[in-house]
């Protein structure tokens, strides 16, 4: 069972793996700067990613809308929680002129989500990326969705916008949902996956797994079906990293040749493109992981 009281326990030492070196160069705080006076946020910062110096280096970043206060209490998440305001109707346009700032040829979106929405802000996801496409016609945009609370109608406003790649994460395996995602149902989730393959045929679905919070080789092969059973082909499994000591222990840190093997085996399962390593994250490389599964 997953420990309910993550200040008490003892962490693992961090493996020499999970030392990062930072990047050298300027591009890092011309991406910074540029989402300043935008008034944009990344999930990059938000959720304190380990790749945020390479990624800003690169002139890449994943574009967080619809605020920067998350109205779920997710216990491995950095992202701030709490009453938010009402969206900011401009923010699409903002994202639109930073994305082509910055010479993006394919561009992630993701939110926090607010249930204090009717639509889960789904509204606001499509205003997005009708505003990227016409400053930049030709730009790749996936979009990583909360779960709208199994509003179909908004999943579908979402689709109708027309990514290219739809992406919603399960997070962990179903037994860890309780002290992992206690307002989220991982039913609920796989229901969305679902749907949206029913609607949407022609846009490919992604979701993402982290390990190291206590799940068992088992549960995550289950999951991986599961997944599967309702068409998700491209994957992402990345190491939990704790944002601090009110979140989640980490109750292991997975090798790189582990993540490996999870990686020949989903391939091998039926998946069309799977990123796997400690420091893979929902939109790391995510450009690169859409061609491949596309090719």
């Amino acid at each position: 069972m997953m420990n309910q009281s993550p200040t008490k326990k003892t962490q693992p030492r961090k493996p020499v793996w999970l030392k990062k070196t930072l990047p050298k160069g300027s591009e890092y705080e011309k991406v910074r700067a540029l989402l300043g006076r935008g008034k944009l946020h990344s999930v990059c910062q938000e959720a304190k990613c380990p790749n945020i110096w390479e990624c800003f280096s690169q002139e890449t970043a994943t574009f967080l809308i619809l605020g920067d206060r998350c109205t779920r209490n997710c216990r491995f998440c950095a992202i701030a929680h709490g009453p938010s305001g009402p969206p900011d109707p401009e923010e699409p346009a903002r994202v639109g002129e930073a994305a082509k700032e910055m010479g993006l040829s394919y561009v992630v979106v993701t939110s926090v989500t607010r249930d204090d929405l009717p639509d889960g802000g789904a509204g606001l996801f499509a205003e997005t990326i009708k505003e990227i496409r016409e400053k930049m016609p030709n730009v790749l945009v996936e979009v990583l969705i909360p779960d709208f609370q199994g509003n179909t109608g908004a999943l579908q406003t979402v689709l109708d916008a027309g990514p290219n790649v739809l992406n919603h994460n399960l997070e962990t395996v179903p037994r860890l949902y309780p002290g992992a995602r206690p307002e989220a149902v991982y039913g609920r989730s796989l229901d969305l996956l679902k749907n949206a393959r029913a609607y949407a045929p022609d846009i490919p679905t992604k979701s993402g797994l982290m390990l190291g919070l206590g799940e068992s080789p088992e549960e995550v092969k289950q999951t991986l079906e599961d997944l599967l059973g309702v068409g998700c082909k491209i994957l992402t499994l990345g190491q939990y990293l704790q944002p601090s000591k009110q979140h989640l222990p980490v109750e292991r840190f997975i090798p790189p040749e582990e993540f490996d093997k999870w990686r020949e085996k989903a391939l091998g399962m039926g998946f069309s493109e799977v990123a796997s390593g400690p420091f893979v994250r929902s939109s790391y490389h995510a450009k690169e992981l859409y061609q491949a599964a596309a090719s």
